[in-house]
């Protein structure tokens, strides 16, 4: 059997089949219409200006080293003018990230990009191998996580950087959405589906003295974007694999015990069947995001007061055609052999006879009386009434100056768990 040509330039042998769209790709087109969608996510969303110094937050594995590759080839093909800077963070988990800086570093030789890293040790006086053999492997992904978001915040500060790009996928999006759902937490449904998220507290209790110098940058005022939010991760792969990038691939020690896992095995478990799910759910989650009230308790765009957020043409897809066959009005597959539709018609035909002919007769039913209803009486509760609808205010931490709606954020309260269960001095034996 001859082997299919490419769709796009019907000359080259196809190597890919894509899933967002099932067109039949050679490499060097393939290459080209992956950096042309995410050029198009970026400029559709505005996320740059010209000028604008961005940290790649890089870890070593494919995304972030197919972010920092496809964004180094657009700023200089499209005049972007971004000053591109690689920022990693040492977790402190030996036999893992060890190997996968050295691949940061490899990349940042080959890009010609300078790297920054930052270490959790450094940072907070703790590895994450000190943290597992304190806790266990039971929720170490926790403390991972709110360490490594306020780490990437805190390296960028350092540098002077108000923007970090990461490297989050459509299937990363598409099982942070599943997460929130499983775990019904909807109001963050926004920060996860949105290609860009900003971070800026409340600075009206913030410490003057405290405030950052002109040409300094605030923890607190770092935003974060995802440039291939819309990108599958198969085809980041794929881009790595035709295009020779050099990353690291080892799964983290401890990310089998993670709640995403169980995510993510019903996304891949989604995808075999039907492709297209990924980006499904995650329109799905823009959408249920809209109908989520803000702070303020004012409607996001579902019902129409506020425009609802653009989505970059990379997003559209066809239609499936059997979508409209799937059950329902006019379809066999629905109740009856005539559809929905015709037992409607013979319903109607039925009630104008019985009206001509005199036979519709009306029936009531007994009307309830109606019964007194005693009110109860409330219950006291003791201390002061809370106010209504009392609403959650983005400030800063007490003892870190770190974003937080508490007066102490969660990274503090970690370590200040940590901190009270290690040993003040070590003791050593004399052999």
């Amino acid at each position: 059997m001859a082997s299919r040509l490419c769709s796009a330039c019907n000359e080259k042998r196809a190597q890919i089949l894509r899933p967002k769209n099932h067109r039949r790709l050679c490499a060097t087109c393939f290459t080209a219409v992956f950096e042309k969608e995410v050029a198009e996510a970026v400029e559709s969303t505005n996320l740059f200006y010209p000028g604008e110094r961005v940290a790649i937050g890089a870890s070593g594995g494919k995304d972030s080293c197919v972010l920092a590759a496809v964004l180094k080839t657009l700023n200089e093909r499209r005049n972007w003018g971004l000053d591109l800077i690689l920022l990693s963070v040492d977790e402190g988990i030996k036999g893992y990230r060890d190997h996968s800086l050295d691949a940061v570093r490899r990349n940042a030789d080959f890009l010609q990009l300078p790297l920054k890293i930052v270490s959790y040790e450094e940072l907070y006086g703790w590895s994450m191998d000190q943290v597992v053999a304190q806790i266990g492997k039971k929720g170490n992904c926790t403390y991972c996580g709110v360490f490594r978001r306020q780490a990437l915040d805190r390296g960028a500060a350092q540098l002077g950087v108000k923007h970090v790009v990461t490297g989050h996928n459509a299937d990363d999006v598409a099982e942070t959405v599943l997460m929130n759902l499983l775990r019904g937490d909807l109001p963050r449904l926004s920060r996860a589906t949105s290609i860009v998220t900003d971070n800026k507290a409340n600075d009206s209790t913030a410490d003057p003295e405290a405030i950052p110098k002109e040409g300094e940058v605030a923890i607190t005022n770092v935003k974060r974007s995802k440039p291939l939010m819309y990108a599958y991760e198969k085809e980041i792969v794929l881009y790595a694999h035709h295009n020779k990038l050099d990353y690291f691939s080892t799964e983290c020690l401890y990310s089998p015990e993670a709640f995403r896992g169980s995510a993510r095995t019903l996304i891949k478990n989604l995808e075999r069947i039907r492709p297209e799910s990924i980006l499904d759910v995650v329109r799905s989650g823009i959408d249920m995001a809209m109908l989520v009230p803000d702070a303020d308790g004012r409607c996001k765009g579902a019902c129409g007061s506020s425009k609802t957020q653009t989505q970059p043409t990379t997003t559209s897809m066809q239609p499936d055609e059997d979508d409209d066959g799937a059950g329902g009005c006019g379809s066999g597959n629905g109740r009856g052999t005539g559809g929905e539709m015709g037992d409607m018609e013979k319903t109607l035909q039925a009630n104008e006879a019985a009206e001509e002919e005199g036979t519709e007769t009306e029936i009531k039913l007994p009307t309830a009386k109606k019964q007194m209803s005693v009110p109860l009486r409330p219950k006291k509760t003791k201390g002061p009434t809370p106010p209504a609808n009392a609403k959650q205010t983005l400030g800063k931490c007490e003892r870190c100056g770190y974003m937080s709606s508490q007066a102490i954020c969660k990274a503090c309260m970690l370590l200040e768990g940590l901190n009270k269960n290690r040993p003040k001095t070590v003791i050593t034996v004399d052999g």
